[in-house]
């Protein structure tokens, strides 16, 4: 069940990448489970990953083959290739061989990635046996099939597209992400896959993508758990028009911004889309020290089980908020200046119950699909937005499920 309206956009093409799905079987045989993304040779690349200690076979083989000027992205979802030790790392960098053959190309141009359960063996066999068709469906205009390949328990297809203007020539990024639960990004099962056509040399490359992630993946939460699969790529086919980006320019600000959005689109998408959620959340807190300090607060709040159960019940049971802060760790806290709002309602003042708060007033408000909290700590000039969702039973229910 998805919060609001998350039709599948109009997806721009971006020149020099082409991308290509087919059904290899892994899990399931009523939807594509395969997606290669083929990039033109001239094309830089940048990612970032998980910071799980346990991360997957197919994320240590993306970080060794990052450097090796990558031109192909091979896609699988339904096994994760997590848990499975030197075996799974073998399987991972067989499949980009298998790829890197049918293109004429080397292993470590491929970055692989995968999406499932974890702790089964990846079927090689049935990736490698199905491959010649994804390969023969590269396309430019494949992104609404490439978006759906690689869901899991995603509920719809989650893209992003736009078109902005360097130097008064075009430059097309364009997106799409997966996610719906064990989802606490810490880059960076989530992924993310975004192409430009830019021309930007891949350091430059990988600090915008950093950033970007930061203010967008790693600001969202749906249960507070890092997936050992983690990942998020920024592809530049350098096939636009438009000249070379440069670090400390107007165009970089530009394309920055941009890129940014689009990772903050998908990232809320991914939310919006949380197991079983039936309410998007966003915690916004002010008047902080530092930024750190305002995604601690933050955060603290969205993983709080009390809180999103709260949320799925509409009951406006404030105290938890309330305690959630208390317990975000932040050191000298001035209680007497924190305020709390839930919309516009104003809950807490000086530490204590608001006195023109009524509980009709929060119920209304926990009444809504879409809920902002809003702290201020009274401490500074730090802002932060971290979005999450509510707890239902559904996700229990789905989590429970999701083996049998």
């Amino acid at each position: 069940m998805a919060v609001g309206q998350c039709d599948f956009p109009t997806m721009h093409p971006v020149k020099g990448i082409k991308l290509g799905t087919c059904n290899a079987g892994i899990k399931q045989t009523q939807r594509d489970d395969i997606l290669v993304v083929e990039m033109a040779e001239t094309g830089s690349c940048a990612a970032v990953f998980t910071q799980n200690a346990f991360c997957a076979a197919p994320v240590i083989i993306a970080r060794e083959h990052l450097g090796q000027e990558p031109r192909w992205l091979l896609v699988n979802s339904g096994n994760a290739n997590a848990g499975t030790g030197k075996q799974g790392l073998q399987d991972a960098f067989a499949s980009c061989a298998a790829l890197a053959d049918e293109r004429e190309g080397i292993a470590q141009q491929v970055l692989p990635f995968s999406t499932g359960v974890i702790g089964e063996p990846l079927p090689v066999t049935k990736l490698t046996t199905a491959l010649p068709n994804a390969v023969a469906n590269l396309h430019e205009n494949n992104w609404d099939k490439a978006a759906r390949a690689i869901m899991t328990t995603d509920t719809f297809a989650k893209g992003a597209s736009t078109v902005i203007e360097i130097a008064g020539r075009p430059i097309t990024i364009t997106g799409i992400s997966k996610g719906a639960g064990m989802i606490q990004p810490n880059m960076a099962t989530m992924l993310g896959f975004i192409a430009t056509d830019a021309h930007i040399e891949q350091d430059l490359l990988q600090t915008c993508l950093s950033e970007a992630a930061e203010l967008s993946f790693n600001r969202i939460t749906v249960d507070g758990d890092t997936s050992t699969n983690d990942a998020c790529v920024l592809l530049a086919s350098a096939c636009s028009d438009a000249p070379e980006i440069k670090a400390n320019s107007p165009e970089y600000t530009t394309f920055a911004a941009a890129v940014t959005r689009i990772c903050k689109r998908l990232a809320e998408l991914i939310v919006r889309d949380g197991e079983g959620a039936t309410k998007l959340i966003r915690i916004v807190v002010e008047q902080a020290l530092d930024s750190g300090e305002a995604v601690q607060v933050a955060k603290t709040i969205a993983h709080s089980p009390l809180v999103k159960t709260a949320f799925f019940a509409s009951d406006p049971n404030w105290g938890r908020i309330l305690a959630a802060v208390g317990r975000a760790g932040v050191a000298n806290m001035a209680l007497d200046k924190i305020e709390i709002y839930l919309g516009n309602v104003c809950i807490v003042e000086s530490g204590a119950r608001s006195p023109d708060y009524t509980e009709q007033d929060g119920q209304r408000v926990m009444g809504q699909a879409e809920i902002t909290v809003t702290v201020r700590l009274g401490r500074g000039t730090s802002r932060e937005e971290v979005l999450t969702c509510d707890f239902s039973y559904d996700y229990v229910r789905i989590n429970a499920e999701y083996r049998t």
